[in-house]
Order: C-alpha cells, then sequence, then structure tokens
C-alpha cells in the first residue's frame, strides 16, 4: 500500500538508503551496553569524581543538533532526561577520508536514537555533558517529531497541546511533552503505594473474571460479545464486586484487585468506557472501619506523590489531612436545595426534579431520582473530601439496611473536587434479603432501566453458604489519579483513551 510521503519523510528514506548502501545499520540487532542514564550523572557528576565517569556509556534520542562544522553539540534523550553530547570530527573520524562522518553526523535527524560512548565533563558554559568517543545508530526515525521550543536547560515552554494530536499519539506525545511522562511515573507510584499499604496490612491480591455470563456488582450498562465455544453472550464486566466477595465467602479476609471495567456509556472529562477501580472486601468490618480506613490511605498517597497532605488541583487546594467531613446524601441534598426529600415516595420524588428543573427519564425509580437530584444539586458542591453516607435502600441493592436508621443502608461515597472518587458498604450478607433486592431491580429492568441490575443466581448461592460481615470498598484509579497529578481530564491520566478510529486516505 502506497504513503502519503511528506518532503521531510521522503528524504528521511533517502537518508536510510545511502547509510543501508554504505553498510551501516539504521537498525541494528546486537544488544546497546547502557551503562548510566542522563539524570544521574547530571545529579552525581563532580570535578572531584570524575575519574568515575571516565567510560560512559548512554543511548536515547536525538532531541537537537548544532552544528559547528568539525564540531556538532547533539542533545540527546533518554528514561530519565536530557544530556548534551560534544562530538568532534576528528575523534569519531580520525582517518583521512571523512566520508564516514558525513554519513553518520550528516545523516542524523531528531528523532533518531543514537549510542555515545565517551567521559563526562563541563563546558565552559558550565554544561554537564558527555565528550563522544564512539557513536552508534541504533534506530533512525523517519517521521519527523512535531516541533517544540525549549529554554536554554532543555526545559519545553511551548509544549504541543493539540489533544486529539496527543492522544492518538500517545507515543509521540511522551517524546516531546515531557510532564506528560512525568503523570504516568506518579500514576504508577500511586498504584505502588496502594499495593504497600494493603499488602502491609495482610491483603491478598487476586484476579477474577473480566468476561461474565452475567454483568453484576453495578448498576451500568454492559458491553456484549460472543462466546463462540460456548455459543452464549458474554459480557465485559462492570465490576468485579461479587467475585470478591464469594473469595470472602470462600474463607479469604481480605482480598483486593485492581480491576479493568468497561461500562458502555458516555464519555466526557471524568468518564471513559474502559476504566480502572481498586476494589477491596475485609470480613468482619463495616463502613465505619473502611471510612477510617480510606482516609489514611488516602493522607498515605498525598505525602508519597506531594510530600504533604495539602495537594494542589488546578486553582485549589486540596487537604487531604483526616478527618474528612461526613454529611448524608439527604442533609447534602437539604443543605444545597433546602429541600428535605427523606420522606418522599417516587411521585413526590419527580415533583421536586420538576421544582428543580431536573429532567428524567419516566422509566427509573426511586434510587435513580435521588441520585439525579443528588448529582444536579450537590454533588459539585464538595471539593474538599467528604463522605457523603446512609444511602436510601433503593440506591442500593448489595448493601446492608441501616442498623439504626429505617430505610437506609450503611453506605458511603468519597467525594472529592465535586466528583466521586469511592463507594463503599458495609455489604449485604444475608441471602434472602439479597434475593428480594435482586428481584426489585429485575422489575426495574422490565420497567425499561437498561442499568438495573441482573439476578445472579449462583451469587445467591454463594451467600446461602454464608458470608461473614463485610466492608466492600471500590476505589477510582483514573479519577483518583488525576486529583493527585492535578489532571482536568481522565484522557490525560489514561495512556491510551478511547478515540474514534482514525480516518485513513
Amino acid at each position: 500500500m502506497s504513503q502519503n510521503l511528506s518532503e521531510q519523510e521522503i528524504i528521511r528514506r533517502e537518508k536510510l538508503k545511502a547509510l543501508e548502501a554504505a553498510g551501516i545499520q539504521a537498525y541494528p540487532a546486537p544488544l546497546y551496553p547502557v551503562s548510566h542514564y542522563s539524570q544521574d550523572i547530571k545529579s552525581a557528576f563532580t570535578e572531584d569524581n570524575k575519574d568515575a565517569f571516565a567510560d560512559v556509556t548512554l543511548a536515547g534520542r536525538v532531541m537537537s543538533i548544532n552544528d559547528k562544522g568539525k564540531v556538532f553539540f547533539i542533545k540527546i534523550q533518554d528514561s530519565k532526561g536530557i544530556i548534551q553530547l560534544y562530538v568532534k570530527r576528528d575523534e569519531i573520524c580520525p582517518q583521512e577520508d571523512k566520508s564516514f562522518w558525513s554519513l553518520v553526523i550528516k545523516g542524523l535527524d531528531l528523532g533518531d536514537f543514537l549510542g555515545v560512548k565517551g567521559f563526562v565533563f563541563i563546558t565552559r558554559t558550565g554544561e554537564t555533558s558527555i565528550h563522544a568517543k564512539e557513536l552508534t545508530l541504533l534506530a533512525k526515525s523517519l517521521k519527523p517529531l512535531p516541533v517544540v521550543k525549549r529554554d536554554e536547560s532543555g526545559q519545553v515552554f511551548d509544549a504541543v497541546s493539540d489533544p486529539e494530536f496527543r492522544y492518538r499519539q500517545r507515543y509521540a506525545d511522551l517524546v516531546i511533552n515531557p510532564d506528560v511522562k512525568d503523570t504516568f511515573i506518579k500514576r504508577t507510584k500511586i498504584i505502588n503505594t496502594i499495593r504497600e499499604f494493603l499488602n502491609a496490612q495482610g491483603a491478598l491480591e487476586v484476579d477474577t473474571p473480566v468476561l461474565q455470563a452475567i454483568p453484576g456488582g453495578a448498576a451500568a450498562r454492559p458491553f456484549i460479545t460472543h462466546h463462540n465455544a460456548l455459543d452464549i453472550p458474554f459480557y465485559l464486566r462492570i465490576a468485579n464486586e461479587l467475585y470478591l466477595k464469594r473469595l470472602i465467602v470462600g474463607g479469604f479476609d481480605w482480598v483486593y484487585e485492581f480491576s479493568r471495567n468497561f461500562r458502555n456509556e458516555g464519555m466526557d472529562r471524568t468518564h471513559n468506557p474502559e476504566f480502572t477501580v481498586l476494589e477491596w472486601y475485609t470480613a468482619y468490618k463495616d463502613y465505619i472501619w473502611m471510612m477510617e480506613t480510606t482516609e489514611q490511605l488516602m493522607e498515605k498517597l498525598a505525602i508519597a506523590i506531594h510530600g504533604t497532605t495539602e495537594v494542589p488541583l488546578g486553582d485549589k487546594t486540596i487537604s487531604f489531612k483526616a478527618p474528612f467531613k461526613r454529611i448524608s446524601i439527604f442533609d447534602a441534598i437539604k443543605e444545597n436545595t433546602g429541600i428535605d426529600i427523606s420522606d418522599k415516595d417516587e411521585e413526590g420524588l419527580r415533583d421536586v426534579c420538576k421544582e428543580l428543573k431536573i429532567e428524567v427519564p419516566p422509566n427509573i425509580g426511586k434510587g435513580k431520582l435521588i441520585d439525579e437530584i443528588f448529582g444536579e444539586t450537590a454533588e459539585h458542591t464538595y471539593t474538599q473530601p467528604t463522605f457523603i453516607i446512609d444511602y436510601p435502600i433503593e440506591m442500593s441493592p448489595l448493601t446492608k439496611k441501616h442498623r439504626e436508621k429505617q430505610g437506609l443502608v450503611e453506605r458511603f461515597e468519597l467525594m472529592i473536587n465535586g466528583k466521586e472518587i469511592a463507594n463503599a458498604y458495609s455489604e449485604l450478607n444475608d441471602p434472602v434479603d439479597q434475593r428480594e433486592r435482586f428481584e426489585e431491580q429485575s422489575k426495574l429492568m422490565e420497567r425499561g432501566d437498561d442499568e438495573a441490575m441482573f439476578i445472579d443466581q449462583d451469587f445467591l448461592r454463594a451467600l446461602e453458604y454464608g458470608m461473614p460481615p463485610t466492608s466492600g470498598i471500590g476505589i477510582g484509579i483514573d479519577r483518583l489519579v488525576m486529583m493527585l497529578t492535578n489532571q482536568a481530564s481522565i484522557q490525560d491520566v489514561l495512556l491510551f483513551p478511547q478515540m474514534r478510529p482514525e480516518k485513513q486516505d
């Protein structure tokens, strides 16, 4: 298939042919023995310890070339940063015939991967650099990177910001926008910190199915696929809750999973159809213990990433210092609307929606109506970490009834910056009650609610064997990373967010 090539792409391919014709491999097979990294050298090198840096080997991508005739200053970017190479023609090519110099140095382009052996020194301008003794072309770049502006230290001050380019070509975005790479390094650090926190307390990390015969554990619209061997429909999981609870039935006291979930719903700055959730379930605990444990984890994460519990987010500062505010969902709605909906039936709630000018579909029940009212009037007002607690039973088909308050359940959602970050319960372990709740969900499905839960008969059977008192939580990892890395869009914390297929010529 032919390609429509730009002038730059044609020139680079001509350089590639010239290199190959001269016997220079543009994509050599042998390993390249990297001994040092840019940032490590720049942090550690001094004139007093220069002997320790008399023989170094680095590799990276060419980010700038400054041609001084018989001397080149080349900056390469490795996985830790950028460093300058001092390349002298007569040292790289000491023989009379300088054709090698012309082929390799003149054949270099921005974006090529280059290996260098040499020693470290400090230039007259005070820049720690590598005096090159040997160069090796490691990979030829056939497509030019977008041009960004950098200051004298190599820091980008005019980054490429076009989201169509950045999200679709994340590989190039990571090269030219170093702050992007830093965000994903922090994402990994956040996940590792959570693992350390849970493992230190005896939790066991497990795996549960992504393909499920029944999409359970949440109220959401699933993606549907087909299992050819079994000749039945399967669903991509919307949650892993019911499988993790089966493990509590089976005798594990504390299990967790970083679950890749899929929900066939809308996309916006805080929603992506494929997302990551941490869920854990702990036997013999309740939602009050879970709130306290969540506060401990959030404090630990803020300190791990920022060194403090005070975290910048846009023009705000979020305090992750425990304890967090706690308020019931009814009081939160009343606090923001002046309306007490705690004694309203479905028709009364629809009247409240009309009064507040909230449009709701006719086929949703009481739980969804309360959720709509809270989402439209109150959710966005909770900037600092706040536990919204004690939900009505209609909103929570997997949650234990409140020990004191009739018609409510023991549930909380953690709100930060006006968005839900976590959802937790004292888990329902009464199999009779759970069956009745599932049957109520089935009635909602018959009314046309395509997010109502399926009845999972095997899960009910598991509960009938007996599940101890348990508390469980789901934490949205993508949103949490947004909060802790000061990102406004979920696409900025996903390496490869979903996009429409690119149109090809």
